[in-house]
């Protein structure tokens, strides 16, 4: 046997003693054992270095620090999930889908909704690439080194599954390392970790990989994400991952209806309490992956996937004070500061109290004794007031009528929920919140400046807004406090890249009121630079697709500001992205203008994806049921015979992916 089959041999070896300790549960060989063969391996490697390898099992042990954590963007965006709280939210998913799908046959995967930190590993050619944390769901840290670590997420896969493609996970701490690593905390005299989700999420970014490898991490894995048609359902994807290598939970199960989902539910909601790890709700799934195609996405969620949610744990304790905030629109939220109480793993000092509706529905007063939980386990609120231990000589709660922080009366116009402080340029938290939104990762995406940042540069008088970050120097950075000449530099960079960024992503970043990411990208689309946007009336405005009256009015009185069209001037001057690319315009045409297309089916040149893109670049709107306004339907194979019967009903013409490649070309 050559050095090479040696190493090789060693290497295969314990990878298969990993996988059947970490992931079945099943040790065929003792830790000495282990140990022994893991060191000559790593003397092999050591005078053998040309038979590198980053995947091997001596890396498990880590080593490697990183000391910036690069940020990658998702080749597949990361969704979050809509939430449910009853059995009535779960039925009006299934109807929303068995109407988006034309059919009421439909299997569902009812998985446990871990509560860790979410991950995307990437593999090329059966072995390990790389890791990225979900982020904002389209980009995040590369925690590649850190993630090797992990002895339950193969190196190597051991059969043959799909070429390349990605594989969504959730890192837990499981609660019996966790306890093991919080009396060591407290046994060296140290604060113990609160709890295991922020434990396990804080784990990844420690820079010394090695120290990662000494905390007992576990990664449970439920999606996988690729091109290739290999398997027909969620279920059966998971199936293979599974047989391969990949620690898929044996929680998960299929169920036929609703009815059957919720006594999945109903049957975790008490089993979770005796489980090694912690869960917080249930996510369903639609099984069919030709029909999770079919469903598609909202701008936030997928379609075909909700949360159930279990009942929020609840606690009682004092507000002793309400407080107000001020948002970077001007918006007022009260606070309720509370007597520090142990909810859901954290020690909660606050909760929102939403609006002064909200205060007068709960009668909500200072002294009373209320009812907090957290919403979805994440947000706390109030939920009710104990009454029966209000003080005698307890007032109703007053709404401020004066902005906290500059004085300016506050106003509430008709219909609109909350309070605004209408002294935009004036008030320090609308001017550092307008700046810190523009510096945000969905909109400009500025590497090296932070809202702490944001909030010194305004404290010493550098900013006062977004405009002025582009004529920061290098000079006047590095006095301010914990600045460095190597910190400074990297921030006037990352001001620089930011003129790169295009103009849908510009438009967003400006905090016009009601223009969110979907809004901003249909507006540029639309209008193609700002100046268009500018000259708009209110008529043009609305007819834009899913613009109405209100976000109209808010664009109009945005761009029509004195102030805010000298920022805008300014912005121009230093170069920033004010009108769509002649490279963006060169792929979009007014072909399809106005046509409402529905794209169903398995396709073979383009993938459903790039179908929808091509569709939008030429001019047209992608729906995603059937009805009387849609003028074609672009159907591949397997298109659903109910979605069949329906477009023959309605007269729709259908078309093949070919009829639509020679309409556009």
């Amino acid at each position: 046997m050559t050095i090479k089959d040696k190493i090789e041999s060693l290497r295969k070896e314990l990878n298969t003693h990993n996988y059947n300790y970490y992931v079945l549960d099943n040790a065929t060989i003792s830790d000495y054992e282990f140990d022994i063969k893991l060191k000559e391996l790593e003397k092999l490697e050591e005078e053998n270095p040309e038979f590198f390898d980053p995947n091997s099992p001596t890396k498990r042990i880590g080593g490697e620090i990183t000391k910036n954590f690069n940020t990658i963007t998702h080749k597949n965006r990361m969704y979050s999930l809509d939430n449910s709280y009853s059995k009535e939210d779960l039925l009006d998913w299934e109807k929303r889908i068995q109407k988006n799908l034309g059919t009421t046959d439909i299997e569902y995967t009812c998985e446990l909704k871990y509560d860790g930190a979410s991950i995307n590993l990437t593999y090329e050619n059966g072995k390990f690439f790389s890791a990225v944390t979900r982020g904002d769901g389209f980009q995040g840290d590369e925690v590649t080194a850190n993630i090797r670590t992990i002895k339950s997420i193969p190196l190597h896969l051991s059969e043959d599954f799909v070429s390349n493609f990605e594989m969504r996970g959730e890192i837990i701490l499981p609660l019996e390392g966790f306890h093991k690593m919080n009396e060591d905390r407290v046994a060296n005299g140290e604060d113990p970790y609160r709890n295991p989700r922020n434990t396990a999420s804080g784990s990844l970014k420690l820079q010394d990989s090695a120290e990662v490898a000494k905390r007992p991490l576990d990664c449970l894995l439920y999606q996988v994400v690729t091109n290739e048609r290999k398997y027909k359902t969620h279920f059966q994807s998971l199936n293979a991952a599974r047989n391969c290598g990949f620690k898929i939970p044996d929680t998960i199960a299929l169920a036929k209806s609703i009815d059957e989902v919720l006594a999945f539910v109903n049957h975790w909601d008490v089993e979770r309490h005796n489980l090694p790890y912690e869960t917080d709700g249930v996510v369903v799934k639609v099984n069919s992956l030709q029909q999770q195609e079919e469903l598609g996405y909202t701008s936030k969620s997928p379609r075909w996937a909700i949360a159930y949610k279990f009942k929020a744990e609840q606690v009682t304790t004092i507000l002793n004070e309400i407080t107000y905030q001020v948002g970077r629109t001007g918006a007022i939220t009260p606070v309720a500061n509370l007597e520090p109480v142990h909810l859901a793993g954290t020690i909660v000092k606050r909760a929102s109290l939403h609006n002064a509706d909200q205060i007068e529905k709960l009668d909500v007063r200072i002294g009373d004794t209320v009812f907090v939980e957290k919403g979805g386990e994440i947000i706390p609120k109030i939920m009710g007031v104990d009454v029966s231990k209000r003080a005698e000589d307890s007032l109703p709660t007053k709404y401020a009528e004066h902005c906290p922080v500059c004085n300016t009366p506050l106003v509430r116009t008709e219909g609109d929920a909350k309070h605004y402080c209408l002294n935009e340029f004036g008030c320090a938290p609308q001017i550092t919140g307008k700046i810190q939104h523009y510096i945000s990762r969905k909109a400009m995406d500025i590497d090296g400046l932070g809202s702490e940042t944001v909030d010194l540069l305004h404290k010493e008088g550098l900013i006062k807004n977004y405009a002025d970050i582009y004529e920061l120097t290098v000079e006047q950075i590095i006095p301010l406090e914990r600045m460095a000449e190597k910190s400074a530099m990297n921030m006037v960079e990352g001001i620089k890249k930011s003129k790169e960024i295009p103009f849908e992503k510009v438009l967003f970043a400006l905090g016009i009121r009601f223009v969110g990411e979907t809004v901003a990208k249909k507006l540029a689309k639309h209008f193609k630079s700002i100046d268009n946007l500018s000259s708009a009336s209110f008529e043009d405005l609305i007819a834009v697709d899913e613009i109405g009256d209100r976000i109209a009015e808010s664009v109009i009185a945005f761009l029509s500001d004195e102030n805010n069209i000298e920022i805008i001037s300014r912005l121009k001057t230093h170069g920033v992205q004010l009108e769509v690319s002649q490279e963006a315009l060169a792929n979009q045409t007014n072909k399809l203008e106005s046509k409402v297309f529905v794209v169903s089916g398995v396709f073979h040149q383009m993938s459903r994806n790039e179908l929808k893109k091509a569709i939008e670049d030429n001019g047209g709107k992608v729906s995603s049921s059937i009805s009387k306004k849609t003028n074609y339907i672009v159907a591949g194979d397997n298109m659903g015979p109910s979605k069949l019967a329906k477009a023959e009903a309605l007269n729709i013409p259908i078309i093949s992916e070919e009829d639509f490649i020679e309409m556009i070309n």
